[in-house]
């Protein structure tokens, strides 16, 4: 059974991304509906963690976006 994955942004010097903004994912989908936006070089960067969360791999742990100009951190949480 796959997991349902949430990502939080914990800190961010992105103006893409705002403290508390959530990207979920349901199984392999982006939920849409209840996400907020994700840039293609964050999700480059959480690709292989989400992944591994949704098959109970990885737990809550942060994860860096690898822009440095823009730093954004994430926590990727089970749901």
């Amino acid at each position: 059974m796959e997991q349902k994955i949430k990502l939080i942004v914990e800190a961010s010097g992105c103006p893409s991304y705002n403290i508390g903004d959530e990207i979920i994912f349901d199984g392999p989908l982006l939920d849409k509906e209840n996400s907020g936006n994700i840039c293609m070089m964050a999700l480059g960067a959480v690709f292989p963690f989400v992944y591994a969360a949704r098959k109970g791999v990885v737990t809550e742990q942060p994860l860096q976006c690898p822009d440095c100009a823009e730093k954004v951190i994430f926590r990727i949480k089970t749901v």
